[in-house]
């Protein structure tokens, strides 16, 4: 496979396949884009005319059994992924699977089930991220007792706008197309895993501030039951607190970043700069940290997705098995604000 050309289809053409994954994939060599299958014929031929790509397909069983693509892009909304994914590795076909991974961990795990049983071909969730550059810089921190004990992780998704019942349903805010997932708690979830590993026990409370929306399509008003506001506090795997809060309707709220705090060191990570900050005890503000090039992470999915079919290297940004553990996570959220309850990860019935 080292030397042999990729044929790539795409299914559901979204804004990050348009934007990342056809011209990451489109600028490496012996890498081709063969067809495209969207929402409608329509959609599809938009995608296909920007993007020169020769066939359009109506229906992705279609495009899914045809012999000329070696590997499938999927760019849909969650409710197609585990069925798209399974039905690509069936084929004998790598696959690329947009984020969030899945509806629940259920289907994540007839995910990572159907990649076991087919080892040879690449099995890949499109990363969060939002902390690539300063992933490696933190690891090494920690591990470097900078922080000392950690005592508490605090992440905050936030985006500070008010909330605005005028506004049209989106998908995310229907448990039909995005399943658990909650806003961007499972992008940052996956990004503090690599941090301080998985959380051992969740309690969380959710709200929906906006009970209906009208659909765009129809004019219909439609139920919002995926909520805009969700707080969760975690245990952490060494004994540590971790306090997460997402929300799309706290106006003029604090910018979304993270911090570490530890007996002998804080961290700071935040987002809208992409720089990471610290500072020890007895110190009075934190610095900014300066981080490595060698150290510094950035986007390279495409890149290690065709390195990975290649023999190159292998999928690390990001595999089905932590796939597995955010939506793990994101099934705990669900279930404990349902239950008024904790919940222990991971969860028991998937690891009996």
């Amino acid at each position: 496979m080292a030397q042999a050309s990729i044929k790539v289809g795409i299914i559901g053409a979204g804004n990050n396949t348009r934007v990342r994954h056809i011209p990451g994939l489109q600028a490496i060599d012996g890498v081709e884009i063969v067809s495209v299958c969207n929402r409608s014929r329509e959609s599809s031929q938009r995608v296909a005319d920007q993007f020169h790509i020769p066939k359009v397909y109506e229906d992705w069983r279609e495009l899914m059994a045809a012999g000329d693509t070696n590997a499938i892009v999927i760019g849909t909304w969650p409710y197609m992924h585990a069925e798209l994914s399974c039905a690509a590795l069936a084929a004998g076909k790598h696959v690329m699977c947009e984020a969030r991974m899945a509806m629940n961990a259920a289907e994540a795990h007839t995910m990572l089930n159907k990649s076991r049983q087919h080892a040879n071909l690449v099995a890949q969730i499109v990363p969060s991220p939002f902390t690539l550059r300063v992933d490696q810089t933190i690891k090494d921190l920690i591990a470097e007792g900078y922080l000392g004990e950690l005592y508490s992780l605090v992440v905050r998704g936030v985006a500070p706008e008010f909330a605005n019942p005028d506004a049209p349903i989106h998908w995310r805010q229907q448990k039909r197309l995005s399943g658990y997932n909650i806003l961007n708690m499972g992008i940052w979830y996956e990004a503090t895993m690599r941090w301080v590993g998985q959380a051992t026990r969740v309690f969380a409370q959710t709200r929906v501030a906006v009970k209906q929306r009208r659909d765009p399509d129809t004019g219909a008003m439609i139920e919002v039951d995926v909520p805009d506001h969700v707080d969760i506090t975690t245990e952490l795997p060494g004994g540590g607190q971790g306090t997460y809060n997402f929300s799309a309707v706290s106006g003029l709220g604090p910018a979304p970043g993270a911090w570490l705090f530890g007996s002998k060191g804080t961290l700071h990570f935040d987002q809208p700069s992409n720089k990471l900050f610290g500072g020890k005890a007895g110190q009075k503000e934190l610095q900014e940290i300066a981080i490595p090039p060698e150290k510094a992470g950035k986007w390279r999915v495409e890149e290690e997705f065709v390195n990975a079919m290649r023999g190159l290297e292998k999928i690390t940004h990001t595999n089905f098995e932590d796939g597995v553990k955010y939506m793990e996570f994101t099934e705990a959220v669900h279930r404990s604000a349902e239950s008024g309850r904790a919940v222990a990860l991971p969860l028991v019935e998937f690891h009996a």
